[in-house]
């Protein structure tokens, strides 16, 4: 499973990189305005942090204008994966970038439906929205273990990126079912290094260590 980082905290994807954890970054506008940054300038950072995919969305609700930010926003880099929503015009243009060879990630997908629509449509990725699924009374793992299997069924190459994950047990879930990319906000990823036993061990060493007088080097 790959991991993305959904930050446009430019120096938490660096320190996050230096483990080998980050196998591209996803953003939106919630998160640009968090940065505080302006998108061209913190997405190009972004870009030259990582190899992999970076999702910057466009924010026009019809098909024209999302082609001319698109355009603008696909020039910054050679992996920019084009963020576009689940719409008809979504859709129109997630299907007209993939045919000019540019990535797409199709996101606020809901519904097995949806996702299905979007391979259909071209989409390099599928954002299916776990933690918002599960906090209006559904079940998020579900969502992605519908997605998978229709995909499967029909051998759609589009990826199943797993977004609004809140928690150590969705990364869990979504691997155990088979997604294929896990996009997570910093704080969970460093929660996934977590356990009780592995600090009480550390503990345990070092106590033992210390006992010891010596000193390595």
């Amino acid at each position: 499973m790959k991991f993305f980082v959904d930050t446009a905290d430019t120096a938490e994807i660096a320190d996050l990189a230096a483990t080998g954890m980050v196998d591209g970054v996803t953003t939106n506008p919630s998160l640009i305005k968090k940065s505080g940054r302006d998108i061209i300038e913190v997405t190009k950072e972004i870009c030259g942090l990582t190899d992999g995919p970076v999702s910057a969305e466009v924010v026009a609700l019809d098909h024209e204008t999302m082609m001319k930010e698109a355009e603008v926003l696909r020039k910054i880099a050679d992996n920019i994966a084009i963020k576009v929503p689940l719409t008809v015009d979504g859709l129109k243009t997630c299907k007209a970038l993939t045919n000019d060879g540019t990535m797409v990630n199709v996101t606020l997908c809901f519904s097995a439906n949806q996702a299905l629509l979007a391979a259909k449509a071209g989409a390099t990725f599928i954002s299916p929205f776990v933690g918002r699924h599960d906090d209006n009374g559904f079940d998020g793992m579900k969502l992605i273990d519908d997605i998978r299997l229709i995909y499967d069924n029909y051998a759609y190459e589009t990826e199943i990126l797993v977004a609004s994950i809140r928690h150590p047990v969705h990364v869990l879930e979504s691997a155990r079912i088979g997604a294929d990319v896990a996009t997570m906000p910093p704080n969970v990823i460093r929660g996934l290094f977590k356990h009780v036993l592995t600090d009480k061990g550390i503990e345990g060493f070092l106590k033992d260590w210390e006992a010891t007088g010596q000193n390595i080097g």
